[in-house]
């Protein structure tokens, strides 16, 4: 285990080498991502059209994802080290390549969540946001969702291989994907035209938007963990089957 604490701690440090200033950056996107959307959902609420969510729903919806995104949605440098050489290093050192990535994913949340979510936090009251969880199946939820999200990075990485030296067109595929299918921008409850089960049922749908939902009490607890249950089932096994025999295929600048 010390391994992977390790690593965390170095991926911990690398994030804040350059000083805490180097994190600001990340900190106003968040913001600027925050503000409008809580601006959006109260104009929205003040209307006559049921939105499928109460205002103070949409309003910690919004704000929960902005402390969490990290968790809610997993993107590990798995993508961007085959493109850069470093993930073919990485078979170099005694223990899983995974566990390596995962490490160094988790260690590298924490100066994030101490310099921003925290704070976000304490000061939640203020915006009259309810930071306690409606159920406490959030919490298994979040466990689920950080697990899948691991699963389906792994695959895009297996994706990235595939296209050689086209990582760009990758990352563009992925980012489409998750933006819409996630449910962390557009909570599922407030889609129309029944698009609601749809969304909720696929893979994607188990990432960010079910814990969420599940803070906020608009979805069923058991019908969300049962799903993320399931797609943690399928989608593991096909990202180790389809990562173990993709890893003669890595390509990086020709070598």
């Amino acid at each position: 285990m010390r391994k992977y604490t390790v690593t965390a701690v170095t991926a911990l440090r690398g994030q804040t080498n350059g000083g805490l200033i180097y994190l600001l950056p990340n900190i106003v996107v968040r913001l600027m991502y925050l503000l409008p959307l809580m601006f959006l959902w109260r104009v929205i609420a003040s209307g006559e059209t049921d939105a499928g969510m109460t205002l103070t729903q949409l309003l910690t919806y919004t704000y929960v994802n902005a402390l969490l995104s990290e968790m809610l949605v997993v993107r590990t440098m798995a993508s961007a080290w085959n493109y850069e050489g470093e993930l073919i290093n990485l078979y170099a050192r005694p223990y899983p390549i995974f566990g390596q990535l995962i490490a160094q994913t988790v260690g590298g949340w924490a100066p994030m969540l101490l310099v921003f979510s925290l704070p976000m936090l304490a000061v939640a009251p203020l915006f009259g946001i309810s930071v306690i969880p409606v159920t406490p199946w959030f919490f298994p939820s979040l466990l689920l969702c950080i697990s899948l999200g691991f699963a389906l990075d792994f695959i895009f990485a297996c994706v990235t291989i595939r296209l050689r030296g086209m990582a760009w067109l990758g990352h563009s595929i992925r980012m489409a994907i998750v933006s819409l299918f996630t449910g962390t921008v557009i909570p599922f409850r407030i889609l129309p035209f029944g698009l609601t089960r749809f969304f909720e049922a696929q893979p994607f749908g188990s990432l960010g938007g079910a814990p969420l939902s599940l803070f906020v009490g608009s979805a069923d607890p058991t019908r969300v963990i049962a799903v993320q249950i399931a797609w943690n089932i399928i989608l593991w096994p096909v990202a180790i089957i389809w990562f173990a025999r993709s890893k003669e295929r890595q390509v990086s600048y020709g070598g």
